[in-house]
């Protein structure tokens, strides 16, 4: 299967201190890749350099067959990558369909008048309120992003993320913040972006369950570098694994 991102050797330093060293490794077409680690491992450093924030010291990253490591972050997200943020990044004085609306005609190539005009824009309003009905928001797309619960901004920003079209989706702790009854809802969200939407998804998240229930192989990172790749069960199982983490949160 056609590998849908590639990175090599990849690292970061920054003062001289190595943030990441010698990080390879590819992720499949449609496949979810889990992202573990304590605090400090580096995870977020690594989304900071897949999405453009940070400039890698070493190592490529390859969107498909076309190298995206010199790229700047607009650039990247042009070229098909996604993410989300620990904190929330919506609009809050936008309505949810506008925020939306705003991620489809980018996606569309319409990124002149964002705020304006969206009477000429009809099947990018409809590709809007498609990805708010996706999410189970397309009642509330008038309304105001600010006023959402956590729960629905989470939701809305995986309603932009459809909206951008892009192949490659990075969730930087989706569960941030979550209520506990409001997990299993967004696990179905997430899951539906690899096996509805067909897209290559990676995720950072510190609940393991949510980790084990998505992922098809899970990688862990170790103050910087890649401790091992692997399936859930043989990651578990992975006595290197056991030792690095024995009574530490992953």
């Amino acid at each position: 299967m056609t590998s849908a991102l590639t990175v090599d050797n990849l690292g970061l330093t920054i003062g001289g201190a190595k943030i990441l060293e010698g990080i390879t490794l590819s992720v499949k077409q449609n496949e979810t890749l889990g992202i573990i680690g304590p605090n400090g491992a580096g995870k977020t450093s690594f989304f900071n350099l897949l999405s453009g924030l940070r400039e890698a010291t070493t190592g490529t990253i390859h969107l498909g067959e076309k190298e995206i490591t010199n790229l700047k972050p607009h650039q990247r997200a042009q070229a098909g990558i996604a993410r989300t943020f620990q904190t929330s990044s919506i609009f809050p004085f936008l309505s949810l369909l506008e925020n939306v609306r705003i991620a489809a005609q980018v996606a569309d190539g319409s990124s002149m008048n964002l705020t304006k005009g969206a009477d000429k824009y009809k099947d990018v309003l409809y590709h809007a309120s498609a990805c708010l009905e996706q999410v189970g928001l397309l009642n509330k797309g008038a309304l105001f992003a600010g006023s959402l619960s956590h729960g629905d901004k989470r939701r809305l920003e995986i309603a932009i993320v459809l909206a951008s079209k892009s192949d490659v989706v990075l969730l930087d702790e989706p569960m941030a913040g979550m209520s506990v009854e409001n997990i299993p809802a967004l696990v179905e969200i997430i899951r539906s972006l690899a096996t509805v939407h067909k897209k290559t998804v990676l995720i950072v998240e510190h609940h393991m369950d949510v980790v084990l229930g998505l992922a098809d192989r899970i990688a862990v990172l170790n103050y910087g570098e890649l401790l091992t790749i692997d399936t859930p069960q043989n990651v578990m199982d992975n006595p290197t694994v056991q030792s690095a983490y024995l009574g530490a949160e992953l």
